[in-house]
């Protein structure tokens, strides 16, 4: 376990790399696209290591900026240091189309005078710039309103030791490494029987390093890496062309899905989707494709944000404890998931993250809740908080899946004499206060059992409350993103053909 301390050694500084195009070192999310499997050996070859602890900053300087805060007036404050760094690149129809690379720092100050608290941030980490910086803080923390649900953690809820998640691979790729994958991938999504045109390959690569230190003693880091790797193909000519695509991406390189499989993929549904038919319109059973199904849970973390639920906004602002999914279902938010997509040691108010069963049996068990919203509804705080340099902290979740059931894909659907298999959603038409569901949505059309032609254009609709609890999952998760869940059936939606 490594232990949360007061200070941490100076860094050294590393030179930013060049590249083709270059974007201004202001406010940088290192996000990520690139590699594979399969050439992971001959890829990280050819990458670099990055240089040990070159993002982060002196702790003394966090350290002095509160200081300066409360010496200008501040009753407590706690800032934030966030370093991004970046390459992407793309190829379409065999020729480089991008090459970027970024790097970027900022740093976040907020400050509090009884229940009054203010935001500032800057890229200019000079002494002079900060005292400047913690005093319009303070000016402007003395001219807000008051917030009756502000303010730091108690010491006594503080994060002090965290596990090591694995979450920063230490090799860089150069661009020449990422344009080669990216190369691979659009070639062989090409090479698919029926693949006509291709909107490109992208591979890339991220590192954001985060260090929070607060008036109350805490004081923690990490860094974060990340690559990703992408294409989108279309098939078939003229009027009758589909466009569908395939991406991988994980914190570290060895564990994305290998380039050649992510174009086949691409090319594959392509091809699949060509020919599509009108589907007919009635209420039937309805089966998401794990490629969409996680945005179904999406919806439900929205619904359980405690700032949502204190606002009184929320669909379920009512069902605390209640059963609002089928009996056995559980969804399980894991911060602390190692080589996880939205793991974190901590959250962003320093307090400790742990597992937790949000749906537990199909009961729900908790609300999100940072500070304030816990503050608001009067219970403790579950350490959900994220936040950016330049805002106040909301409830996130950070690994959020649903578990597996226990049947294939196959035999959800053995027993489906007609329905819709959904593979792409269209739209947003969420009413996250009355849970109204209605978005579109193109797939296959299920006939005795059997996934069988396209369908396009359709419509599906229904209410979150009633599709929570007529949801059945199969067996077949995959960790794709920070929200996953394996394909899911759901009984007696309302479909529309346009």
């Amino acid at each position: 376990m490594a232990k949360a301390k007061k200070k941490a050694p100076a860094p050294k500084k590393r030179p930013a790399k060049k590249s083709a195009r270059r974007k201004p070192a202001s406010k940088v999310k290192a996000k990520a696209r690139a590699k594979p499997k399969a050439k992971a050996k001959t890829v990280a070859n050819r990458a670099r290591p990055a240089a040990a602890g070159s993002s982060a900053p002196d702790a003394n300087l966090l350290a002095d900026l509160m200081n300066w805060a409360k010496g200008f007036g501040a009753d407590a404050a706690d800032a934030l240091y966030v370093h991004g760094e970046s390459i992407s690149v793309a190829q379409r129809l065999g020729a480089r189309e991008k090459l970027e690379s970024s790097e970027g720092r900022d740093l976040g100050l907020r400050v509090f005078i009884g229940k009054r608290q203010a935001f500032v941030s800057s890229t200019d980490f000079s002494p002079a710039a900060l005292k400047v910086l913690a005093e319009r803080a303070v000016d402007m923390a003395r001219a807000v309103p008051e917030d009756p649900v502000c303010g730091i953690a108690p010491e006594e809820l503080l994060a002090t030791s965290w596990p090591d998640l694995d979450m920063n691979d230490k090799r860089e790729p150069t661009a020449k490494a990422l344009l080669e994958l990216a190369a691979e991938t659009e070639d062989a999504a090409r090479a698919v029987r029926g693949v006509t045109n291709s909107e490109g390959a992208e591979a890339a690569w991220g590192r954001s390093s985060v260090m929070l230190a607060a008036s109350n003693g805490f004081s923690g880091g990490y860094s974060r890496s990340g690559f990703s790797l992408s294409c989108a193909v279309l098939a078939g000519d003229g009027t009758g062309m589909e466009r569908d695509y395939e991406w991988s991406s994980a914190v570290h390189f060895e564990d994305l899905m290998p380039a050649a499989k992510v174009g086949r993929n691409a090319g594959k549904f392509a091809v699949e989707r060509l020919h599509p038919r009108k589907a007919t319109s009635a209420k039937l059973p309805v089966v998401y494709d794990r490629r969409v199904s996680g945005s179904l849970i999406g919806h439900l973390s929205g619904a359980i944000n405690g700032r949502a639920v204190a606002r009184g906004t929320s669909f379920l602002k009512d069902k605390m404890g209640e059963r609002i999914f089928a009996p056995g279902v559980r969804i399980v938010d894991t911060p602390h998931k190692k080589r996880g997509l939205g793991s974190r040691p901590f959250d962003a108010e320093g307090l400790p993250c742990t597992t937790m069963a949000v749906i537990d049996d199909g009961m729900l068990t908790t609300w999100l809740l940072d500070l304030a919203a816990a503050r608001q509804l009067n219970l403790k705080p579950t350490g959900h908080a994220s936040r950016g340099t330049s805002g106040p902290p909301g409830p996130t979740t950070s690994n959020f899946h649903l578990e597996k059931g226990d049947k294939s894909v196959d035999e959800l659907i053995a027993d489906i004499k007609s329905g819709l298999y959904i593979t792409e959603m269209i739209g947003s038409g969420v009413n996250g206060v009355t849970g109204d569901y209605s978005r579109g949505a193109s797939g296959f059309w299920i006939e005795n059992g059997k996934r069988t032609y396209a369908v396009s254009g359709i419509t599906v609709a229904g209410n979150l409350k009633n599709m929570f609890l007529a949801l059945t999952p199969a067996n077949d998760l995959q960790f794709k993103s920070s929200t996953n869940a394996p394909s899911v059936r759901i009984e007696g939606m309302t479909i529309a053909s346009s």
